[in-house]
């Protein structure tokens, strides 16, 4: 009885949308064995080249451009309170009066002694030209006249303090005193928020720290009651150390534009970019033979007059949604004028030299432009 006749190749068989790869040693000139000579559909794409971005995934908060704690300097009643909360104010505007009647009192007391001083080291000059008062006392008149302007001095700076002032313009918050409080040191009165610009403040995986840098750029994400919003930003700050903690390093940035329906604290989606490479070569990611000798794609060559099946070995690079760029092990081995086998028609047989019929791949499976 005859021995059964076995082929000495394993197939590599492609399914719509999905490549599984095996290893060919049986070669074009019988044309294989599997199709009997006849041209095998397959779908094509042309190799492109593109610009690949590296980008990371990662999650923050929104905060206002400038916000402070408004808190009196000097404690006292709350003799009027001069703002509405959610006003927009203006840097240098009165919020709050405590009452001052005290230093107002202390200070004409200063005023009076800086005067007397005043005289008197007038009469001190005179006297000490015409050889009447000792050297000793002129210096005592002046110190005390020093001393007075001083005194003068700091009571108008205190009773200054007196008046809360907004430190910038920007948005009052809701107020936690009322007139007759006495307030100290320790009372926040209310806050002020700078709303021109927003930040955005994230955590960044340590591994990825010596990536970005000042100036790199960023996509911002938030989910609003209108709906997603999407805006672009800035990095402007990375902290020079690793919370040992969360082993990440914390890193701000502005957003571009100014855009309503954002508010501070709202949580939002950062898209980060790490790296940008041009004009790669890039192939879709279902593309991809992962094979014992490494990655190969499956590239269409003319022979003969028909289309062949070549495998090309390539040395993958950055990855981005259904692209994967590719760099052919052998210079020239795939260039974007060559065409690769992206989908099968129905489960098929390839190896080396099988002939071809190409086909366009499906608009549902086509990836970028």
């Amino acid at each position: 009885m005859p021995t059964p006749f076995r082929p000495a190749w394993l197939p590599v068989l492609l399914l719509p949308g999905l490549l599984f790869t095996g290893c060919a040693k049986k070669t074009a000139a019988a044309g294989g064995p599997a199709t009997g000579g006849q041209r095998q559909p397959v779908e094509v794409v042309q190799v492109a080249r593109r610009d690949m971005v590296e980008s990371l995934s990662l999650v923050g908060s929104l905060a206002p451009n400038e916000t402070a704690q408004i808190r009196a300097e000097i404690s006292g009643q709350v003799r009027d309170v001069l703002f509405d909360e959610g006003q927009r104010v203006t840097r240098g505007q009165v919020l709050l009066r405590i009452d001052d009647a005290e230093l107002r009192a202390q200070l004409a007391q200063a005023e009076a002694r800086f005067h007397l001083a005043e005289l008197n080291l007038k009469r001190s000059e005179d006297l000490t030209q015409a050889r009447s008062m000792s050297q000793a006392e002129a210096d005592r008149m002046r110190s005390d006249h020093a001393s007075a302007e001083a005194e003068l001095q700091l009571l108008r700076v205190r009773l200054a303090k007196m008046e809360i002032k907004a430190p910038f313009d920007g948005i009052a918050g809701a107020r936690t005193v009322s007139p007759g409080d006495y307030a100290t040191g320790s009372t926040p009165i209310t806050t002020i928020d700078d709303l021109t610009r927003l930040k955005v403040d994230f955590q960044v995986p340590e591994r990825f720290t010596d990536r970005i840098r000042p100036g790199s750029a960023f996509t911002m994400r938030a989910q609003t009651p209108a709906g997603e919003i999407r805006t672009a930003g800035e990095v402007y700050f990375i902290s020079s150390v690793i919370d040992r903690t969360t082993r990440s390093s914390q890193v701000k940035g502005y957003l571009a534009t100014e855009t309503s329906g954002l508010k501070p604290g709202m949580f939002a989606n950062i898209d980060i970019v790490l790296q940008v490479r041009g004009g790669v070569l890039a192939v879709p990611e279902g593309a991809i033979l992962t094979t014992p000798a490494g990655p190969q794609v499956v590239v269409v060559q003319d022979k003969d007059g028909g289309k062949v099946a070549d495998f090309v070995g390539v040395q993958l690079g950055l990855r981005e949604t259904g692209l994967v760029e590719v760099a052919p092990l052998k210079p020239g081995a795939l260039t974007e004028q060559h065409q690769i086998v992206a989908s099968g028609v129905g489960a098929l047989v390839l190896y080396p030299g099988v002939k071809l019929e190409p086909r366009p791949l499906r608009p549902e499976f086509r990836i970028g432009n």
